[in-house]
């Protein structure tokens, strides 16, 4: 991948980020800030830009989301890659989404 293209995905990788973030927030603000990993004011103000500012931030070349996922045990939860298995996937996930809305409580 050439660093052309990188800058291209990353583009592309924030315009779809700043969509989806907008259609989360005005649709039910409560939940997406628990989904989104941000505070009240960040969903704020990406609520109220314009379609001309989203495209103008989102052409930057920094990513502007990131993993939030940065426990090990929540990862293998996630991936389920443990010897010992003893859980079904669905309740892997759902203590991975436990430990992750802890995580976001205490941020708060």
């Amino acid at each position: 991948m050439t660093n052309e293209q990188m800058l291209t995905e990353i583009r592309e990788a924030n315009m779809t980020y700043l969509m989806l973030a907008q259609n989360l927030i005005r649709q039910d603000k409560a939940e997406a800030l628990f989904r989104l990993g941000m505070s009240e004011e960040s969903a704020d103000l990406i609520s109220a830009l314009s379609p001309a500012q989203v495209m103008k931030i989102a052409s930057g070349n920094m990513l502007l989301c990131r993993f939030r996922v940065d426990d090990d045990m929540v990862w293998s939860l996630l991936t389920n890659h443990s010897v010992n298995k003893v859980d079904n996937d669905a309740t892997t996930k759902l203590h991975a989404s436990i430990l992750m809305a802890g995580r976001y409580a205490e941020a708060m």
